[in-house]
């Protein structure tokens, strides 16, 4: 098993390379512009993508390796898997058509403050997912104990 957590930091590290290149252009030696673009935000939400897959299957594969999730574990998964939701929703509102900045004749689309604040904070929602699948998980085997008998009958 500790292949699949070392492919869990891998993802994570290419989830945060992604992530800092959408964030910062200029370091790839691409020209920044104002504002940021379409594929710009493509970049770092699939780059967070990565980073929040990674640290599940690290955590996974690292503190439970042969157990199955219990439900607070699924619940962590499906709160970081919501978070991205929501930020990919956010990033995209005005390409979409739905955001407070739709594209005009003379005007370009563009990330507005609200839409800044729910990417930052879905992200946020996302990370606090994968920390309830590490803390919320047993690390001890319930079904046996050291004396033989079952204290729960």
């Amino acid at each position: 098993m500790p292949r699949v957590a070392q492919f869990g930091i891998v993802l994570g590290a290419l989830g945060i390379v992604l992530t800092l290149m959408g964030l910062f252009p200029g370091v790839t030696g691409i020209e920044p512009v104002g504002g940021i673009g379409i594929i710009q935000m493509a970049a770092i939400l699939i780059g967070f993508l990565l980073l929040i897959t990674g640290a599940l299957i690290y955590a996974k594969f690292t503190f439970y390796p042969f157990r199955h999730a219990n439900l607070a574990q699924q619940i962590g998964v499906r709160l970081a898997l919501t978070g991205l939701l929501f930020a990919a929703m956010a990033g995209f509102a005005d390409i979409l058509g739905f955001g407070s900045h739709l594209r005009t004749p003379t005007s370009d689309v563009f990330l507005g403050n609200l839409q800044a604040l729910g990417v930052i904070g879905s992200f946020l929602v996302a990370a606090i997912g994968v920390l309830i699948y590490a803390v919320a998980g047993s690390l001890d085997d319930e079904s046996d104990d050291s004396n033989g008998e079952n204290p729960k009958t």
